[in-house]
């Protein structure tokens, strides 16, 4: 069991306490990366083979997986990240039996923001039309748009189910589960689609398949008897004390709503100039890629708020900021060894995922930008991961709004539209707005008083606490 490295006693010298930090960050930001990669994985190697299909089918799944399916999953993932807080904060204070009751809160809150979010899959066509979108890409997206129905409610349980076992460092099994279904999601699309020529049907239908089996795993695992302490069988404890639990939630899926649509905007914008269909595309498979390696960037970001909870929860301030530094440093080195690899790889990247000719020049062309944008992920996430293990989740939102949509929008839209850069422009102002909230992120953290965090995480927990004796509320679940 993993509790112990949790609590082993800090070493005296500085070497000594980098190297435990960095081994409970690992823990924990590992598989948490396999996890990001894996699902984002299978939504890329979709597009791969459908991308081999025809060029406005993949333009068109561009359009769902970088708009709808980024601003459904960054409202519930966001919303789950609340999960990650309190999971966090009370497994470092030792209420091991509070994890299950968070979790099953997360369940009910997101399943039905998840039936209030439906209409944006049903009514795709309509959708991009009114977004001003080609009809015929604005067709074919309708068409795909209700394959990802079940992603939607695959999102409500697997972001929380990871969170949940995140927060008590017990994440290994996401991480296998994730890689043995992207290994199944490749061998299964194949088969569907190069084999048995089933098209469109067969490269959806391999996805849903891929990331319900992953889903399924995780609750076996959780409810199946491998997490005694945290898990104690349903109960209806979630139904109470839902109205902070929102409060907190909504400003979470505001939080990360905002960050993971940004991108998408960028795709957005490209569907307004002249040859759409080529712009999209070499968009969407930078961002595809951006967003791959984004995936380890949300392992850190994981491995940050887990930490920073874990130690406010424990009581110990001084501990919560020296891990700040520890995954920061952690996670730059790793976006340099990125940077370098899309500067040297930036001219053969694209044909992963298309033979066009014309769509691998641009992406060619926006090589540098890519690499820019993999290095500015290597920090926000980190510095947004700590403060959704502060539960500061609403001051993110409204740095977000501010940067994002206050300052990187407009620059993007005033260089991309009257400027010679074009799609160049409209990346660079909004590269822009990442800079300045990495930036304004950066202060706020540097400027926070953790002991007063500490105490606010105390009076948190004790405020919400439940009493394990309570069994006439709980419904036992064998195993």
């Amino acid at each position: 069991m993993e509790q112990p490295l949790l609590e082993q006693k800090t070493p005296d010298s500085s070497m000594g306490r980098v190297w435990l930090e960095t081994k409970k960050l690992w823990t924990t930001a590992f598989p948490t990366m396999l996890a990001r990669v894996g699902f984002f994985g299978i939504l890329v190697v979709t597009q791969a083979f459908i991308g081999q299909i025809s060029e406005l089918d993949l333009a068109a799944y561009a359009l769902v997986q970088t708009i709808t399916v980024r601003f459904v999953n960054g409202i519930l993932l966001g919303m789950s990240s609340v999960t990650e807080t309190l999971c966090g904060q009370a497994f470092g204070a030792k209420q091991y039996h509070m994890l299950g009751i968070y979790l099953q809160r997360s369940w009910v809150i997101n399943l039905v923001v998840a039936v209030l979010l439906l209409p944006l899959f049903i009514l795709g066509a309509p959708i991009f039309r009114l977004l001003g979108q080609q009809e015929d890409i604005s067709v074919a997206a309708g068409r795909i748009s209700f394959w990802f129905i079940p992603i939607l409610f695959y999102s409500v349980f697997s972001n929380t189910n990871q969170m949940f076992l995140q927060g008590q460092l017990k994440n290994m099994i996401v991480g296998w589960l994730a890689s043995f279904s992207f290994v199944f999601h490749v061998l299964l699309s194949w088969l569907f689609v190069s084999h048995w020529k089933w098209g469109i049907t067969g490269a959806m239908a391999a996805m849903n398949i891929s990331c319900w089996l992953m889903m399924i795993g995780q609750l076996v695992y959780i409810t199946g008897g491998w997490c005694p302490l945290t898990w104690c069988g349903f109960t209806t404890s979630a139904f109470s004390d839902l109205a902070p639990v929102i409060r907190m939630s909504i400003s979470s899926g505001v939080m990360l709503c905002l960050e993971l649509w940004y991108n998408a905007v960028l795709v957005l914008l490209a569907g307004y100039m002249k040859n759409a269909e080529i712009a999209i595309s070499a968009f969407s498979i930078c961002l595809n890629i951006n967003s791959w390696i984004f995936r380890i960037s949300l392992g850190f970001l994981g491995a940050a708020c887990v930490r920073v909870s874990n130690e406010l929860g424990r009581g110990d301030a001084k501990a919560a900021k020296f891990s700040i530094v520890v995954v920061s440093c952690n996670s730059l080195v790793v976006g340099v060894i990125f940077f370098v690899i899309c500067l040297a790889f930036g001219d053969e990247i694209s044909y992963l995922f298309t033979n066009n000719a014309e769509i691998a020049k641009t992406v060619s062309n926006l090589s540098l930008l890519l690499a820019l944008s993999v290095l500015l992920n290597s920090i926000q996430p980190v510095l947004s991961g700590v403060a959704v293990g502060a539960g500061m989740q609403s001051i993110v939102a409204y740095v977000n709004i501010g940067s994002y949509y206050v300052i990187g929008v407009p620059a993007g839209v005033l260089l991309g539209y009257l400027t010679p850069l074009k799609v160049k422009g409209i990346w660079i102002g909004m590269m822009g707005g990442v800079a300045i909230q990495s930036l304004v992120l950066g202060f706020i953290t540097w400027r926070t008083d953790w002991d007063h965090q500490v105490t606010k995480a105390s009076e948190r927990l004790n405020k919400w606490l439940l009493k394990q004796s309570g069994e006439e509320n709980r419904t036992e679940q064998e195993g």
